[in-house]
């Protein structure tokens, strides 16, 4: 039967398990894991996250059937990164995996003082994944979607023979980019709406279609599954064409990016169609009470559509719009439904909180994880949970190249602007948030978010004390976990 490792927690899901004990010990009646990752979606950009523009039914379903979080992060401002850090429960300081993969080795071509660390191209494999630790506990496996976590191979994103999915702990994983714009950005006569997409119709989504089969295959098992969606990354773009004139409609006349928002809102509303199509294939199977199901994106919004406000900045940055996500989570016999959580969680916590649903042992667990199991919010969000240091390490630039030198200097809110991000690290401590940047000249930051959730008030001279002991918290972490830092730049043209 079913035997939980730590009690405490545990306890709320005995209740799925009662059948497990009673019966044989072959029965298996931990929850299925549904992992559903977006790219690239922003804080704001569902309805259920206070979005006038965009509808996404299937998405505010999911948060009034389960809990919405309001403070939760993902653990870069940026992709490859983020996803290595979800996939293993550690952050990227500690990975020494910061920023996105390249097809070569090298260094970022960015005429500024400091030199970014070399490029990571893989995840390795020494490091322990969530599919790794599930299987290990007896949980089939699956992978479909976007990886990026090897360094291009064959084609843009192409998974690694030796570095893909497979090779990280995952039976059942297929490539496909699906109806995304990626699938027929090559073919500029294609880049155009579609006359075959008649009204209230979407192409079909390979991708998703993948995830829908497995589903509907037989499992004699629990299974963990992960989705990882390529909307709503860019090119945005539709070949729908009454979807995008109908997000149109909604738009003020008088908004300076009218058109790029049809656009991208349309890219949001079709994730949201086919995360509809994946839920209602669950529940089809007859797995959606015993399924837990998270969504989330891997990275804020990217500036020049939606934008993020209240939030400053977006992907990219360390401000709340590069890091702050949206975070849904529903499993119905535990979680109460239209429940909020106000406690901040971050991507790390995933696989500490997937293991101690399937029972994992902890021996199976790595010693050194950043995250913690969330179990007791998803029964009370109010639950007891005891304060943590969130961190996150961004030791480089962006944009890259000729378009760093033409980027604003000043991170804004809502401007339209990729604007220049400079290495820097953050410690998240309660309600205070300190950004350390390394370029000489460049000061720190402090914020109060419950006052300032905009970050437009900076006290790092106004509160020494507090400055003092999240800068010293923040370098303690960084040196612990043996963070890749800035140094200069030896090939640094500066300008007199």
């Amino acid at each position: 039967g079913a035997v939980w490792k730590k009690m405490n927690p545990a306890r709320i899901f005995l209740p799925l398990f009662a059948a497990a004990s009673l019966t044989s010990a072959v029965a298996d009646d931990r929850p299925n894991i549904l992992f559903i990752l977006a790219d690239d979606l922003g804080w704001r950009d569902l309805a259920c996250y206070g979005n006038k523009f965009y509808e996404t039914p299937n998405l505010d379903r999911l948060s009034e059937e389960g809990m919405r979080f309001t403070q939760a992060y993902a653990p870069a401002p940026i992709c490859s990164a983020s996803r290595a850090a979800f996939l293993t429960g550690k952050t990227p300081a500690r990975l020494g995996f910061e920023f996105v993969t390249k097809n070569e080795p090298g260094f970022q071509p960015v005429d500024a003082s400091l030199r970014a660390p070399a490029f990571t191209l893989n995840l390795s494999t020494e490091e322990k994944t969530i599919a790794e630790v599930l299987a290990e506990a007896g949980y089939e496996t699956a992978f479909f979607g976007k990886w990026h976590l090897n360094r291009h191979h064959g084609r843009y994103l192409g998974w690694s023979p030796t570095h893909g999915p497979p090779a990280q702990g995952f039976l059942h994983a297929t490539e496909d980019f699906g109806s995304h714009p990626y699938s027929y950005w090559n073919k500029k006569e294609q880049r155009k709406f579609s006359p075959k997409i008649e009204h209230a119709m979407l192409p079909e989504d390979g991708m998703t279609g993948h995830a829908i089969r497995f589903l509907r295959g037989k499992h004699e098992r629990p299974f963990f599954l992960m989705v990882s969606h390529f909307w709503v990354h860019t090119p945005v773009h539709t070949r729908a064409k009454w979807l995008h004139d109908r997000v149109l409609k909604r738009i003020p006349d008088t908004h300076p990016r009218r058109g790029e928002l049809a656009q991208y809102g349309a890219m949001v509303e079709t994730l949201d169609h086919h995360v509809g199509e994946l839920l209602a294939a669950l529940k089809a199977a007859g797995l959606e009470k015993n399924t837990l199901v998270v969504f989330t994106s891997d990275n804020g919004g990217h500036p020049e559509y939606f934008g993020n406000a209240p939030l400053r900045g977006s992907k990219w940055n360390l401000y709340e719009g590069g890091i702050r996500v949206p975070f849904l989570v529903r499993l119905s016999a535990v979680i109460p439904p239209g429940t909020i959580c106000e406690t901040p969680v971050a991507g790390v916590d995933l696989l500490p909180t997937f293991a101690e649903v399937a029972e994992a042992a902890e021996a199976d667990l790595p010693s050194d994880l950043d995250g913690k199991s969330i179990l007791p919010l998803l029964q009370k969000p109010d639950a007891e949970f005891s304060e943590r240091d969130l961190f996150w390490h961004f030791p480089y630039y962006h944009p890259e190249g000729k378009k760093y030198d033409d980027a604003p200097e000043k991170i804004g809110i809502d401007d339209g602007f990729t604007s220049k991000t400079k290495p820097n690290s953050v410690i998240r401590s309660g309600p205070w948030k300190l950004i350390r940047f390394y370029e000489s000249g460049v000061g720190d930051e402090l914020y109060h978010l419950p006052a300032d959730l905009s970050e437009q008030k900076n006290r790092a001279a106004s509160e020494p004390e507090i400055f003092g002991k999240l800068r010293g918290r923040l370098d303690a972490y960084l040196n612990q976990c043996g963070a890749r830092m800035p140094v200069p730049n030896p090939a640094w043209q500066k300008n007199d």
